[in-house]
């Protein structure tokens, strides 16, 4: 009967693979501490070939013996050139991202359209706005042919950056051309028959 990995017990660090686990636990096996320290740096540098360290090759060393002597469960009686890890010292979980949770009122547009309305909202009049608006309000009007590829009139747009800036955005036709933008049909992928 086949053996499938799931019916073996569970990697500690599953990145390495299941030989350099069976290669660990062989480690636990020998008796003679210089052998086993061999055998442990055997499998130091076995696993520098298969994953070649991209920093610094002292301080990956140390990452190494410290995988090794995790994926034996603290068990590995080794002098290794390193102060040991303490069980648990790589189990603590980070302190939870408190993500702004302020959900977009025109979801649509999505949340970063509504901040750079309201950072325009709050520039001086200037070239430097007029390029901002020019720019939010062509990037609302794909958002919009994207959801309605009928077409979308520049009013919306005008209507909608007045009411996302609270007012402080007055916009029309003159002040802010927009680009006329063409949905092209995706490609139906079906061959043309060819006539004989």
């Amino acid at each position: 009967m086949l053996t499938y990995n799931n019916h073996l017990k569970k990697l500690p660090l599953p990145e390495y693979g299941r030989n350099i686990q069976n290669m660990v636990d062989r480690c636990l096996e020998i008796e003679d501490r210089d052998t086993r320290n061999a055998a442990a740096a055997t499998v130091v540098a076995t696993m520098m070939r298969l994953f070649p360290p991209t920093g610094p090759a002292d301080e990956y060393r140390r990452k190494l013996w410290d995988h090794i002597i995790i994926m034996s469960d603290y068990r590995l009686d080794v002098d290794t050139p390193y102060d040991r890890p303490e069980p648990g010292s790589g189990n603590e979980r980070p302190e939870p991202l408190l993500l702004g949770t302020d959900p977009a009122r025109r979801r649509h547009y999505g949340r970063l359209v509504e901040l750079t309305v309201a950072a325009a909202a709050d520039m001086p009049p200037g070239e430097a706005r007029d390029t901002l608006l020019s720019m939010v309000g062509n990037q609302m009007k794909k958002l919009l042919l994207a959801i309605n590829p009928e077409g979308v009139e520049n009013s919306r747009i005008y209507r909608d950056l007045y009411e996302m800036s609270d007012g402080r955005i007055r916009v029309d036709e003159n002040t802010l051309p927009l680009h006329e933008f063409h949905i092209i049909a995706p490609p139906t992928g079906k061959k043309k028959k060819r006539r004989k």
